[in-house]
């Protein structure tokens, strides 16, 4: 069992609005379809971010905070549906080789409480792996009990579905090498990375617009999945390069590891 996410950064331009990078699109879609061939009782639940589609809407509207007015309503609807257009993509290349996918989108299966995720369906999630089928979702805007609304990044979907689904192996995909302990200037590439190195490390946000924290906050919920599931790998690691997303589910060593 993998978790794979393709990041809103590595499949979109996430310098211009909606605007989506095809040719790494179909790059990944193609190392996904030759990891099933590869890979003997490969699970995969696969999943991506919004990029420049969902975020840029987001901060227009300040869906992350919540939503209560009419006008803050209209924008949770917005940023769902420019969000499902880049799904709509992924969906689409997954389809064009040969990959059995379908898409199961948080916003209509999943309950939030101050930003994180307190109940989802996973029931169609697992008869998707049992009947051979590719689940994907994606971050997403939903509903929240406290705040009325939220965006739920790709990572905590995964912090929700992991004690639950338990896979072996979590790949986060982006276009960063892995954390760096100097971001932005990136000299210092970190092998791993546990909660004490944290502290220590210079981890920031993204340096486009991302309203779910950028790097730190993907760190954060990584290492809140390894206290939950301690034997579980997480790897933070880049995508960009032809091959890396084949080589990162066959488990060869990308990018940083998360420790608990």
């Amino acid at each position: 069992m993998i978790f794979l996410k393709l990041g809103g950064s590595l499949i979109t331009d996430k310098s211009q609005p909606q605007r989506a990078r095809t040719q790494i699109l179909n790059q990944a879609a193609a190392e996904i379809a030759a990891a099933y061939q590869e890979i003997p009782g490969l699970q995969l639940v696969l999943a991506h971010g919004s990029g420049s589609f969902g975020h840029i809407a987001a901060a227009r509207y300040g869906t992350q905070q919540g939503a209560s007015t009419p006008e803050q309503w209209r924008g949770f609807a917005y940023v769902w549906a420019v969000a499902n257009l880049l799904n709509r993509l992924v969906v689409d290349a997954l389809r064009e080789h040969g990959l059995p996918v379908i898409s199961l989108p948080p916003s209509a299966a999943t309950i939030a409480r101050g930003g994180r995720a307190v109940a989802m369906f996973v029931e169609p999630i697992e008869r998707a792996l049992q009947a051979g089928l590719l689940p994907l979702l994606q971050g997403d805007t939903v509903f929240d009990r406290q705040q009325g609304a939220t965006i739920l990044s790709t990572e905590r979907v995964f912090a929700y579905l992991a004690p639950r689904l338990k896979p072996d192996l979590i790949l986060l995909a982006g276009i960063e090498q892995g954390v760096y302990a100097d971001y932005p200037q990136r000299t210092r590439l970190l092998p791993e990375l546990d909660r004490a190195a944290l502290a220590q490390a210079g981890i920031g946000a993204s340096q486009t617009t991302d309203v779910t924290g950028g790097m730190a906050a993907k760190v954060a919920a990584a290492l809140e999945i390894c206290q939950a599931l301690p034997q579980v790998q997480i790897r933070i690691f880049s995508g960009e390069e032809p091959g890396s997303l084949l080589r990162a589910l066959r488990g060869e060593p990308l990018g940083t590891l998360i420790r608990p």
